[in-house]
């Protein structure tokens, strides 16, 4: 069995929603308190096994590059005032992997995408897709539960995550049946389909092991109504040819994709932090 040894992160969009903050500094910097979210994911992927990250950007990600580069001068500096804890951190961020950029480009646009920009890079052999804005804390990395479910099968597995019903409208919903563990055989992923119509409460949450199964059915896909092409619809179709399953992340899922659920997985993370928890807790029951 191959293991995944690479992961795609799809960082090319615009924040618009962010700016005018996002003029200047992509989207997938924002902090979490000490961490760019961008990080976070990385993170993700790295505690699975993971050797090259390559990310795909836009004309305006030069800070992604520049995080995860090596500091010499910061580095030197930070010894130099005796905060080796500190530098020794800084330098850690840049030997994490082998980190591999590739400019987004191609019509039509959609999250498909990204991996079709990096398809080059990926041979015979499984990978994993994150997107740059969201992420998952809990005990065992969103990336390793994935790990430990493709050696069982081994397939395409995704991530899913349960939300509440009235949510159903928000994500891509899957249609599944419990295979065993929290690891469920998908028959179809649904888009929005809402609390009436929803065959469960199973949302497709960004992040993906595939096999390079994925690829040709990727490079096939017809754009849809809005002109982009996307993964679920060559999921679907991996689906039909019982190639797909979905494993229920245990963790908490975090978004960072507008202002408001931002500022909320802020005070979820600071509300776990060993170091902040305790003042941030007295400091909202104060300020409520």
């Amino acid at each position: 069995m191959k293991l995944p040894r690479k992961a795609i992160i799809a960082a090319a969009g615009m924040g618009t929603r962010f700016l005018p903050q996002t003029k200047a500094m992509p989207k997938e910097m924002l902090p979490i308190i000490d961490k760019p979210v961008i990080q976070w994911v990385v993170e993700e992927a790295v505690a699975a096994g993971v050797t090259d990250i390559i990310i795909v950007t836009g004309s305006t990600k030069r800070a992604i590059e520049d995080h995860f580069d090596r500091a010499i001068e910061l580095e030197e500096d930070l010894i130099a005032k005796g905060k080796t804890k500190q530098a020794e951190q800084i330098k850690h961020i840049a030997e994490m992997a082998n980190f591999i950029y590739v400019r987004q480009k191609g019509l039509p646009v959609g999250n498909a995408r990204p991996i079709l920009n990096a398809a080059h890079l990926i041979d015979d052999e499984p990978f994993f897709v994150f997107f740059a804005d969201d992420f998952f804390t809990g005990q065992t990395p969103r990336a390793v539960q994935l790990l430990e479910h493709y050696k069982r099968t081994p397939k395409s597995v995704i991530a899913l995550y349960e939300v509440p019903r009235e949510d159903t409208n928000k994500y891509g919903i899957a249609s599944a049946s419990l295979d065993h563990d929290n690891l469920y055989a998908i028959d179809a992923l649904i888009e929005k389909p809402g609390p009436d119509k929803a065959p469960s409460n199973f949302a497709s949450i960004g992040g993906y092991l595939l096999t390079p199964e994925i690829l040709p059915l990727l490079q096939a896909l017809e754009p849809a109504h809005d002109g982009e092409i996307r993964i679920p619809d060559a999921l679907n179709t991996l689906a039909r040819q019982g190639g797909l399953y979905g494993c229920l992340i245990e963790g908490q899922f975090h978004d960072t994709g507008s202002p408001e659920v931002y500022i909320k997985t802020i005070i979820d993370v600071a509300l776990t932090h060993p170091e902040l928890s305790d003042d941030i807790r007295s400091y909202l029951r104060h300020k409520l």
